[in-house]
């Protein structure tokens, strides 16, 4: 009979408090600050990047009761008077300023935290400088565009006693931590294998089009930033997320959530060695990344692997409808489904809500599910932990050294692919390989004046 446990029955019989001994994480059943949100008493924030997801952030904070945005930062001016008017629309009339570079926030001493939702190629950068600054940094995922740069991160952050979330937010979710408390109490058995998925319809297929003038109030220098000189191109500018000079591909912008959290759930940092193949196989386009990519991290018996695929209609995201009620995804079309193999069971998990189911042995040629837990999105959790963390000055859930170890393995995945399917080794030690001075070239990029993070942050 397969036992279902209920959101109820996790927090009762005090499975919740046990994860978090069992990991050493801030559990908080409340999504809601702990703190009187008296107008005088209230977080102040800057959001910087203020285009796709910066908005909903945004938004989210604000219905907490316990913060206001003093600041909106975005290159691109065009954008700011309507998104300051939705800010002040939820704040009480309270108009935000409206700054193209970010720059100005960090030299108020009143703003106590920024919220980065730049580029990719930003994160790092703008998390360096704040930290600098004396702010508290909730930062987008992935966090860095290079393995050398969230080595800087970590550095920045500890040496300015400074709390930085990544947006790793699988990582405050009850059922999560639950499915991880699973694993390590040997439920599973010995694991040695996990699959992890990122599946999606057609995406990223971006025309190949001629430099051009930039759009009229954008800044496009300080938005190219760290990155290499360019003139605009628009398919360079709407399409970054799969050109190398900007982002990671896929593997690098959505799966960086299930890398997270299978590296979380597994309890492992360093893989030995990476390997990766794969090419843009669906349609002719801009994009330099990968549509179809597979990557193998090697572990003391353990074996990670991931599938990539932006071609497939029929694979599906769990949407809200699943994770806002008890259902769970079908699995086998979930686009990102995380598999984990034990000697006693299969482990099926979703992210961002839609839990998880242990498999075991069919019956009557009948699947057999032996335990299970429903999940919900995590984001009020985790932006409470990050305001949580802020008080008492602890380490949040997603923690931006937990934060730069995910985002490693992608940035190794990525340089065995562009090396054409090199298999790499990874000195733990010094974060490098240790049989490929060409994958160790790309383990940094070269900055541009003035926007270049310093070997001593």
């Amino acid at each position: 009979m397969t036992k279902k446990i209920t959101r109820r029955e996790f927090h009762q019989a005090g499975v919740l408090a046990g994860a978090g001994a069992a990991t050493g994480l801030t559990i908080l059943a409340n999504s809601k600050s702990a703190r009187a949100a008296d107008a005088n008493d209230k977080i102040t924030l800057a959001l910087i990047g203020c285009g796709g997801r910066g908005p909903h952030l945004a938004r989210d904070f604000l219905k907490r009761g316990d913060c206001e945005f003093a600041y909106l930062a975005d290159v691109n001016s065009a954008i700011l008077p309507s998104r300051k008017q939705a800010i002040a629309a939820q704040q009480g009339g309270k108009e935000p300023q409206c700054v193209q570079d970010f720059r100005t926030v960090l030299d108020d001493k009143s703003v106590d935290a920024v919220v980065i939702a730049t580029p990719d190629h930003w994160h790092a950068l703008a998390t360096v400088w704040a930290c600098q600054a004396g702010k508290d940094v909730y930062v987008e995922k992935p966090i860095t565009h290079s393995g050398w740069e969230g080595r800087k991160m970590v550095e920045a952050a500890r040496k300015y006693d400074r709390v930085v979330q990544c947006g790793f937010q699988n990582r405050s979710a009850p059922y999560n931590m639950a499915a991880r408390k699973y694993i390590a109490d040997g439920k599973l058995g010995d694991v040695h294998l996990c699959r992890i998925y990122n599946q999606k319809p057609p995406w990223g297929n971006c025309p190949v089009v001629p430099d051009s003038e930039a759009p009229a109030g954008f800044d496009w220098n300080m938005w190219n930033g760290p990155a290499a000189e360019h003139a605009y191109n628009a398919s360079m500018h709407k399409c970054w997320h799969h050109q190398w000079r900007y982002s990671g591909g896929d593997i690098a912008n959505d799966a960086s959530h299930q890398i997270d959290l299978a590296r979380w759930l597994l309890g492992v940092d360093y893989p030995k060695t990476v390997y990766s193949t794969g090419g843009r196989f669906s349609t002719p386009s801009a994009a330099e990344t990968p549509d179809t990519q597979v990557a193998l991290f090697d572990y003391d018996k353990l074996l990670v692997s991931f599938e990539l695929t932006l071609f497939a209609p029929y694979i599906l995201k769990t949407d809200s409808g699943v994770r806002d009620n008890d259902m769970f995804p079908y699995w086998m079309q979930n686009s990102t489904r995380i598999e984990i193999f034990g000697t006693k069971g299969m482990m099926v998990v979703g992210r961002h809500g839609g839990g998880w189911q242990v498999f075991v042995r069919p019956k009557g040629r009948k699947p057999v599910v032996k335990d299970q837990m429903f999940g919900r999105f995590p984001d009020p959790e985790h932006k409470e932990n990050f305001f949580s963390c802020m008080r008492d000055r602890k380490r949040p859930n997603a923690d931006v050294l937990e934060g730069h170890l995910s985002c490693l393995m992608i940035h190794c995945a990525n340089i065995s692919y562009r090396l054409g399917s090199e298999k790499l080794a990874l000195d733990p030690a010094t974060e490098s390989f240790t049989n490929s001075d060409a994958g160790n070239a790309l383990l940094k990029r070269e900055y541009r004046e003035p926007w270049v993070i310093p070997e001593e942050v």
